[in-house]
């Protein structure tokens, strides 16, 4: 992924602007979860966290446990910006 790509999601990320308020810890990651629903580059956000192991915060509806289970289950996936970019597609013509 490059840098310009990069950019080019965050740019349009529902978040973009906030304060790191939305990425909390423990109970408080309900919250920020909700606020990912609708946002327009969620599944390029999750693809972020997943394909660079990040492990705090809520990326794309995910809390930090649920994409460590989530890479535990399917370690076969060598890009999850790839097989997310195809659920998008999928998601988009329905």
């Amino acid at each position: 992924m490059t840098a310009i790509h990069h950019e080019d999601w965050t740019a349009r990320a529902k978040c973009k602007g906030t304060t790191d308020a939305l990425f909390p810890e423990a109970a408080d990651q309900k919250r920020a979860r909700l606020f990912c629903q609708g946002c327009p580059v969620r599944f390029e956000c999750l693809a972020e966290a997943l394909d660079n192991r990040i492990e705090w915060g809520v990326w794309g509806g995910m809390t930090e446990r649920e994409r460590r289970q989530l890479l535990r289950q399917r370690s076969d996936i060598v890009s999850w910006s790839d097989v997310l970019t195809g659920q998008k597609r999928a998601h988009a013509a329905k």
